[in-house]
């Protein structure tokens, strides 16, 4: 087997899933289509070596329907030979879609692909596809199917996490990220132009740098209320050592819904042929299930199953970048992983960056390369968590 190398990664600025956002007015196809677009510039890619697209989606109906990584290519006018295949693995489908095209390469199916996801949260909201698991309360109680608020809650609990914690999380993801955002740290966006608005969207607009402590101190728990139909006696009979979930999750420290795509261009050493160099490869992957009822776990189970399988310890890594999915999940991370502060999320996570479902996990994939470009530094872990459990992590090196 080959590694997969990765050639290119850029992605769409993060747009509030509003309709006053600055990508609302915009399709899915027209979304992804300045993504082929720009790809093509940066690369002088022959687009005909392209032998398959995976695209991450998690709410797939109406103009996110029908298999939107083969109908995407359609209207952005690439070669009618490529086929394309969307996929839902829930929050974890962008990181997905790029292991399942890295797989192509590995073992000689394809030379070269292109991975990533989409999601238009402002156009197609989420459960907006009514799916019965969610949609159905005793369906979902009975299958222990929960929202992913509720499983943050649990890990809370579990982990004697309290809101004050959780909300310094949430702080320093504002933070770090409006200091990325103004130095000019994330280099795979790609400017947008929406002809609505007239006007171009070059930044992530959902980070609020003007919060304080006392902002976030105010806002109510969201999850208490579903926890009172029954989510939370379920939590508490299969974890018998909780005397009561602690509600800690708000508004303010949950991940931001948002509208973007994000595009990977992977192959092996024949695309150097082009003139394209490489930045990085991915060295392994691991995808798995932990506890469905902590329900957003799955990315600190990943990476630790990710580097008990290659041998390494968290401080082999030089830098981690781990699903944000609700601010306990990264205080999870850090204590089971012994992950410090300065290597994880250095630049800020969903609660601030916002979390365009289908597409996060292509954008992290991207952030992280740049920045250990930008560090000179080598390896990184990129992770995501999925609804009921779900987690895969990949481990890259930088060339």
């Amino acid at each position: 087997m080959q590694p997969a190398l990765i050639y290119e990664a850029i992605r769409t600025p993060r747009g509030r899933a509003r309709s006053d956002g600055g990508l609302a007015d915009i399709s899915a196809f027209e979304l992804l289509k300045s993504l082929f677009d720009a790809l093509e510039q940066r690369t002088a890619l022959d687009k005909n070596s392209v032998e398959d697209l995976v695209l991450g989606c998690v709410t797939q109906m109406g103009e996110q329907g029908g298999n939107i990584a083969k109908t995407s290519l359609l209207y952005a006018g690439w070669p009618d030979a490529i086929p394309g295949m969307t996929i839902n693995r829930f929050c974890s489908s962008g990181l997905d879609a790029v292991n399942i095209a890295a797989m192509k390469i590995n073992t000689g199916q394809a030379s070269c692909t292109l991975a990533g996801g989409i999601e238009m949260m402002s156009r197609v909201p989420m459960l907006s596809d009514q799916a019965s698991m969610f949609a159905d309360g005793a369906l979902a109680l009975d299958n222990r199917m929960l929202m992913m608020g509720s499983g943050a809650d649990l890990i809370a609990s579990l982990n004697n996490i309290s809101r004050q914690q959780v909300d310094q999380i949430a702080l320093q993801s504002q933070r770090r990220a409006a200091l990325a955002r103004n130095q000019g740290y994330f280099k795979s966006i790609i400017p947008v132009y929406n002809p609505v608005k007239d006007c171009w969207v070059n930044e992530d607009e959902c980070i609020r740098p003007e919060l304080g402590p006392e902002d976030l101190a105010q806002l109510k728990p969201y999850f208490a209320e579903l926890g009172a139909t029954g989510v939370d006696a379920l939590q508490l009979t299969e974890h018998p050592s909780l005397q009561a979930i602690s509600h800690v999750h708000t508004a303010g420290n949950s991940p931001a819904m948002a509208d973007a795509a994000s595009l990977v261009l992977l192959g092996d050493k024949s695309l150097q042929g082009q003139g394209l160099v490489p930045r990085a490869r991915i060295l392994a992957a691991t995808t798995l299930c932990n506890d469905p009822l902590q329900v957003v776990s799955g990315c600190a189970a990943a990476t630790a199953k990710l580097l008990l399988d290659q041998g390494l310890t968290s401080a082999d890594i030089d830098l981690f970048e781990l699903h944000e999915a609700f601010a306990a999940t990264s205080i999870k991370c850090q204590r089971d992983l012994d992950i410090g502060a300065d290597r994880l999320n250095v630049n800020g996570g969903v609660i601030a960056l916002g979390h365009p479902m289908g597409a996060t996990g292509g954008i992290m994939l991207g952030m992280l390369i740049d920045e250990l470009e930008r560090r000179d530094l080598q390896t990184g872990v990129v992770a995501t968590s999925g609804a009921a459990g779900i987690g895969t992590a990949l481990l890259i090196e930088r060339i």
